[in-house]
């Protein structure tokens, strides 16, 4: 695992040494019912637009199929993806990432109104941990099932994320979950940390793991397929292949 608040660097873990994992293997799988008991509402806290879909897409497409309320909040714009890339300032990153999120929570039934755009900034989101809080804990409901990403995987602005988060869960009567996204990257499928404690695996159905794809093909800037494309994309084929699985995993 990473350093507390290290950049994402390299490429990381392969995805044929986490197929081959035991430990990954081994962890026991879940349903929707059992993961989220008998939460309401689900709400999905994302440090940036596309980890929502990274993390949890296909919960988010099998919850909205079980009829269930979803709300997205994404705690910044991602705008600062690229600050070397001249043509990709914050300026014209923000608009175009919070019209990818809209497209991608339409691909996974949720609609537009139910989408929030906290603003914060990104990669500054520690900085904002207290207003971040506020905000999730004037947003969440006690019952709510919330998810949000890990609070060790090793990048700042998730484990910021997952602190505030954590905090307003606490407050209201909340339940958190979190889902692991740059963990992927640093772990180490050996000994993974976030397989230290209890995990589930909640197997995707083809509609859902369908839908999912469908939500990050939208994610343009982030995959490369822009004009023009950045020259080192956040999403290469190497990273999104971890998200191509049958299955999602999170930590009750």
């Amino acid at each position: 695992m990473s350093p507390r608040g290290a950049p994402i660097q390299g490429d990381g873990t392969g995805e044929s040494d986490w197929l081959a994992s035991p430990r990954l293997r081994a962890v026991p799988v879940t349903n929707l019912a059992q993961l989220i008991g008998d939460a309401r509402r689900l709400v999905v806290v994302a440090p940036h637009p596309d980890d929502e879909v990274l993390g949890c897409g296909g919960l988010i497409a099998l919850a909205v199929e079980a009829g269930m309320e979803v709300r997205v909040v994404a705690l910044s714009d991602g705008e600062a993806a690229y600050p070397d890339d001249p043509h990709w300032t914050g300026q014209r990153l923000a608009p175009a990432r919070r019209a990818e999120l809209i497209d991608a929570c339409r691909a996974l039934g949720v609609s537009p109104a139910k989408i929030v755009h906290a603003g914060l900034p990104d990669g500054r989101l520690r900085a904002h941990l207290d207003k971040a809080a506020q905000l999730l804990a004037g947003l969440v409901q006690a019952g709510d099932a919330v998810l949000v990403t890990w609070a060790r995987d090793g990048h700042p602005d998730h484990e910021a994320a997952a602190d505030a988060t954590l905090r307003a869960c606490a407050q209201v009567g909340a339940r958190c979950i979190q889902y692991p996204v740059w963990a992927w990257h640093w772990g180490d499928p050996r000994q993974p940390a976030f397989l230290e404690g209890a995990a589930a695996r909640l197997p995707l159905p083809q509609a859902a793991w369908d839908a999912k794809q469908r939500a990050l093909a939208c994610f343009a800037t982030q995959t490369g397929h822009c004009t023009p494309a950045p020259a080192q994309p956040i999403l290469p084929a190497h990273v999104l292949v971890r998200f191509g699985r049958d299955f999602e995993l999170f930590l009750p």
